[in-house]
Parts: C-alpha cells; sequence; structure tokens
C-alpha cells in the first residue's frame, strides 16, 4: 500500500540521500527509454531522433548529477535538492516546448508517454521541494 504523501516526505527528511537515489534511478529509467526504447521503436511514438538527442543527453546529466550527490554528499541537502528539483522543472518545461513544437509529428502514444513522465516527475519536484523545506524548518527549530 502506498503511504501518504507526508509519510514519504517525513521519511525522505530524514533521509534525504535517499532521495537523490530515487531521482537518478528515475533519470537513468528515462535516459534509457529515450535512446534505447523509443528510438528502435520511432514510428511508434513519432518523437524526431533530435528531440529523443536533447531530451535524453539532458536527463543523463540529471542522473549524473543525482548519483554524484547520493554518493558524496554528507550534509547540506537543502541547495543541492533544489538544484535537482529546479533541473527537473527545466527538463519538463523543455519536454513540454518540444512535444508542442513536434506536435503534428508525435503520435498518442508519444504525447501519453510524455505526459506521464511529466506528471511523475511534478510529483518528484512536489516531494523535492516539501522534504528540502521541511529540512530547513527542522534546523530553523
Amino acid at each position: 500500500m502506498v503511504k501518504p504523501v507526508g509519510e514519504i516526505i517525513k521519511h525522505l527528511q530524514e533521509k534525504p540521500k535517499t532521495l537523490f537515489l530515487i531521482d537518478s534511478i528515475g533519470a537513468f529509467l528515462t535516459t534509457f527509454f529515450l535512446i534505447i526504447i523509443l528510438k528502435y521503436f520511432n514510428e511508434f511514438f513519432g518523437v524526431p531522433k533530435t528531440t529523443l538527442t536533447y531530451l535524453s543527453v539532458m536527463a543523463a546529466c540529471l542522473c549524473i548529477y543525482s548519483t554524484t550527490c547520493f554518493f558524496t554528499l554528507k550534509d547540506k541537502w537543502i541547495p543541492f535538492i533544489r538544484g535537482i528539483s529546479t533541473a527537473n522543472l527545466l527538463y519538463c518545461i523543455i519536454s513540454g516546448v518540444l512535444i508542442v513544437y513536434n506536435f503534428n509529428l508525435i503520435t498518442i502514444f508519444g504525447r501519453l508517454y510524455f505526459l506521464a513522465e511529466i506528471a511523475i516527475i511534478f510529483g518528484l519536484v512536489y516531494i523535492e521541494l516539501s522534504v528540502a523545506n521541511a529540512i530547513k524548518k527542522e534546523k530553523a527549530t
């Protein structure tokens, strides 16, 4: 059963390192899907290869950032959590713009894939920012 969001935020507040692990796995999966699956099934999704290349490079950079944070950070989590949440939002905006720009080329399956991906990332961003704010409040008391 899925925990309520408040419990997830509290858990991640206590173990913020886990947040970077979750983010890095998500970014890796995005990179994998964009490079491997969408490129090989391009007719099914209809996304131009240049768009896939731009988005996969961005996702790979986010994966590297989150993985580096996971392995190297010991404290001072807030700026790095806010950094990855900002980068995730930027990825969503760029994805949205590229999808709108190529709307006539992208099939319904491609549109659904990107809408689902953006929704998941927005949820993650909400959790990331909530965790950063909870850590900040905890340190202030």
